[in-house]
């Protein structure tokens, strides 16, 4: 009997130490590479697509914060900001289309769309950091940056994060 349960004790410790790992990718560009520029304002401006795997089993829905860490004054800059996205979804494609029932909130321009990367002088860093939430948000579509990150918080049960990387190319003289 002592043997069953070292070694059950043994699988469930093996099982925890192996499980998956919350991830967050996108087919666009791989973590700390060039973002291709028709996701940013040098092209078409539209959201790369991004998809995440394995999700904790008792999430009630994922919240996605885009922004460039490397703001004035070491304020973010916020691109894009999505929260109650269902639990059934694992991606989002390109251009932004939103599933059923998800939100956005306001970004640093103070509007709800994705906005590209588009730094004025050299290289800056894109974090995208998806949340897996134990709740669903109670707000509204619109809602600000500062509130949805306190709505966030307590309620994580894990996180994932893609950086990607952006520098305008100047236009050469002609």
């Amino acid at each position: 009997m002592k043997k069953y349960f070292l070694f059950l004790s043994l699988c469930i410790c093996s099982y925890s130490t192996f499980a998956a790992q919350f991830t967050l990718e996108s087919s666009a560009f791989q973590p700390n590479t060039l973002i291709p520029a028709q996701y940013t304002c040098s092209g078409d401006n539209k959201s790369p697509p991004l998809a995440w795997h394995n999700a904790p089993p008792k999430t009630k829905s994922f919240a996605l914060v885009v922004e460039d860490p490397n703001g004035p004054d070491d304020t973010p800059i916020t691109h894009w900001i999505l929260f109650n996205i269902p639990p059934s979804e694992t991606q989002i494609n390109a251009n932004g289309l939103l599933p059923k029932g998800a939100a956005a909130g306001k970004n640093s321009w103070n509007n709800i769309d994705y906005r590209g990367p588009c730094p004025s002088i050299g290289a800056h860093s894109y974090t995208f950091k998806i949340y897996a939430l134990d709740n669903v948000l109670a707000l509204n579509n619109g809602a600000i940056r500062d509130d949805i990150l306190n709505a966030i918080t307590g309620h994580v049960l894990a996180s994932a994060q893609l950086t990607g990387l952006y520098q305008k190319i100047p236009a050469q003289p002609q």
